[in-house]
């Protein structure tokens, strides 16, 4: 098995161009937001993020389609995703500015920036979004203030993005930066 290296934007445009495929086993897209971002600032601070497994073949598989736009692929051989479809169609998506296709609707992945994050990274507490809602609720506890979410939201790197946090200016869209730099190049 030949190992190589590739960079985010190469498998990206692999993606895009057709050239990289999902085999019909695979299990289809279903990463939320919460999860890209926390990809997203993996990436940002360096930290290692996964391998990705590809198997190239001239056999016909069975393919299914990923969650985000291709082209025709290319090729009489096609490379096929085995492992890392949900890090690479979340950063397609991201990268690409395009939302992901789940079944008959289309979400987007909006992420903010803030320009003015902290250098260390402060621990964040996510809820399990798998659990029983009954079983995440403590009584007595109060929500917290406007002022506090946004204190912590100011320690963040990235964040899910709401209509409120994108009016502020340190705030930047995620797909946004993607697309200027990318306009920038052609």
């Amino acid at each position: 098995m030949a190992k190589a290296e590739a960079s985010v934007e190469e498998l990206v445009g692999m993606i895009e161009r057709g050239e990289l495929r999902l085999p019909e086993m695979q299990r289809r897209y279903v990463w939320r937001s919460t999860r890209v971002r926390d990809l997203l600032d993996s990436l940002y601070r360096g930290y290692p993020s996964g391998a990705i497994l590809l198997w190239e073949t001239d056999e016909a598989v069975p393919l299914q389609d990923f969650a985000v736009t291709q082209q025709n692929n290319p090729y009489q051989s096609t490379r096929l995703l085995l492992d890392g479809q949900q890090r690479l169609t979340s950063l397609s998506a991201v990268i690409r500015g395009e939302p992901v296709r789940l079944g008959e609707r289309q979400r987007p992945i909006d992420l903010l920036f803030n320009l003015e994050h902290p250098d260390t990274m402060i621990p964040i507490t996510e809820v399990n979004e798998d659990a029983n809602d009954d079983e995440d609720l403590v009584e007595d506890e109060t929500d917290a203030s406007e002022d506090e979410l946004l204190k912590r939201f100011n320690s963040m790197t990235f964040v899910v993005a709401t209509k409120k946090l994108e009016q502020l200016p340190q705030w930047v869209k995620v797909s946004a930066v993607f697309k200027t730099d990318n306009d920038a190049r052609s």
